[in-house]
């Protein structure tokens, strides 16, 4: 079992699993450690390649971004030889560690002011990335192709099916989001027969969204003081998700859903200016709308954007 900064991999199997591509983002970083202690590499049939921390000068200084140049290192993918700071890190682990693998599982959190529900991001027309993302047992997965340079977007265009698990915030560690990821390790192993006489999970509902066509993001078309009013991430469209007044409480706008949906992001900053993101919203409906209501009324919904 190799240790490096922030990624899980596997090579056939040989998986890759990284963390901290973005240096405060740190419950992708506690899953691996608590990966690298629960397998026996004699116990498993594979290679878990574990890169803990991917963006080593952003995470000493508990930045996103690579520090003095600000440069986005889930952008720079494959890298270059001879280039800027970004690029270089990346090409390096790209070479060594993610291209002789044959999966990749990415872990992120949303940045900082903000915090996201616990999903799975993978493009689920190719028919590997399917696979593993289904495995990983999150209810919610956006399907859709990765930005271009992003280390989930070149893996897979190369050869290396990898998805992308965003969850909570940054700067922290958060027990259950990082006890129910290490759970979808386990079950990404039992399905590519990594761990023999594991099963795969089934997360009791699953919804699948179309990236480009059933989210959004509620943005703010004026500033103000942001107060967040929805009681559960379920919201019914016409429902009230916030309100931005002024400092006198003298003008109020308040904002909306425009479809049925699951406030999969929201702000935490409550200071918002013109065109600021305040929710990141996907459409549900059907099985899935009943299923969620079901649990929420039951109690066992669990799903919060803002746990």
């Amino acid at each position: 079992m190799s240790q490096r900064s922030g990624i899980l991999a596997l090579q056939r199997g040989e998986d890759v699993k990284t963390a901290a591509l973005h240096g405060d983002e740190l419950n992708g970083v506690k899953v691996l450690q608590e990966a690298a202690a629960r397998y026996d590499p004699a116990e498993i049939a594979g290679t878990l390649v574990l890169l803990h921390v991917v963006n080593v000068p952003g995470y000493l200084a508990q930045q996103r971004y690579i520090p003095i140049y600000d440069q986005d290192l889930n952008r720079s993918f494959p890298g270059k030889e001879r280039s800027n700071t970004a690029e270089r890190i990346a090409n390096a682990v790209y070479k060594r560690f993610i291209e002789p693998c044959d999966y990749g599982l990415d872990f992120h959190t949303s940045t900082r002011n903000r915090t996201t529900m616990y999903h799975a991001r993978a493009d689920m027309t190719d028919p590997e990335v399917n696979r593993i993302a289904r495995a990983f047992g999150a209810n919610l997965i956006l399907s859709g192709e990765a930005d271009p340079g992003s280390l989930r977007s070149v893996a897979t265009r190369n050869g290396t099916p990898t998805i992308t698990i965003e969850m909570g915030k940054a700067h922290r560690f958060q027990p259950p989001l990082i006890k129910r990821a290490l759970d979808g390790v386990e079950s990404v192993l039992a399905e590519l027969g990594v761990l023999p006489g594991e099963s795969v999970d089934w997360p009791g509902w699953r919804r699948v969204i179309d990236s480009a066509k059933e989210k959004t993001w509620l943005r703010a078309d004026r500033g103000g003081l942001v107060d967040m009013r929805y009681d559960h991430p379920l919201v019914y469209e016409g429902d009230a998700v916030c309100r931005i007044s002024d400092h006198f409480s003298r003008e109020e706008t308040v904002v909306r859903a425009p479809f049925t949906g699951l406030l999969v992001g929201v702000l935490q900053n409550p200071v918002a200016a013109p065109g600021h993101p305040l929710c990141h919203l996907v459409g549900v409906d059907g099985e899935t709308l009943a299923e969620i209501e079901r649990e929420i009324e039951t109690g066992e919904f669990t799903e919060e954007p803002w746990a």
